[in-house]
């Protein structure tokens, strides 16, 4: 049976909460767990520049003038890349925005193993809930500073949307928040600890089980 402490916002220990094994003790597999998150980190890059060559430059079908007799240099196109207003020769095209796909499986698989791993170094922290929470700074870092995640970057998580968590950790340096639903392999990775409240890891275990 796999059970992790439960603290209140003081940081005392209130009691023990059971996890999921399905969910939180899943053999890692770093392969796995990299190429997703290489994956995600792709996905999410602004897409490259995209310029014109001379085919894709609308117009320029008739010859500027003709071939001989002009006394000007010969033209075929007036989209020719040395015409102010041709193609592009050798641009940024959009043959680079190749987005990474990922399996939606080894999506959830990848995750589980990020949360198996912070329970694994202890890197996991249940709070009771988030009710008590004011929306002052000082009491979110008052209650990480009695907790081993003082000076760490952490992810605080909530099951549901918390104004007031989200006001409190704004102005928190190597702190983010998110919602259960929108924890991720990046997220997790960026960050050395896991704060989540207990109707947090509900949402997990309902949602990866």
């Amino acid at each position: 049976m796999l059970q992790v402490p439960v603290y209140n916002l003081k940081g005392e220990e209130t009691g023990k909460l059971e996890l999921s094994e399905s969910v939180f003790a899943v053999k890692a597999q770093p392969v796995l767990v990299q190429s997703v998150a290489r994956a995600m980190r792709a996905n999410a890059a602004s897409p490259f520049a995209n310029t014109k060559g001379r085919a894709e430059k609308r117009g320029g079908g008739r010859k500027p003038w003709r071939q001989k007799g002009t006394g000007r240099a010969r033209h075929g196109s007036s989209r020719s890349p040395i015409w102010r207003g041709g193609g592009v020769t050798f641009g940024p095209t959009s043959a680079r925005n190749q987005e990474m796909k990922i399996n939606k499986k080894e999506k959830r698989s990848a995750l589980a193993m990020m949360l198996s791993d912070k329970v694994t170094e202890q890197m996991l922290v249940v709070v009771e809930s988030w009710d008590d929470l004011e929306g002052k700074t000082s009491q979110l870092v008052d209650f990480l500073n009695v907790m081993p995640t003082k000076g760490r970057s952490v992810l605080v998580a909530s099951g549901e949307k918390n104004d007031k968590l989200i006001r409190a950790a704004n102005n928190i340096q190597r702190i983010d928040t998110s919602m259960a639903t929108s924890l991720n392999v990046f997220s997790l990775l960026n960050k050395q600890y896991l704060v989540i409240d207990a109707a947090g890891i509900k949402v997990l275990t309902e949602q990866y089980s």
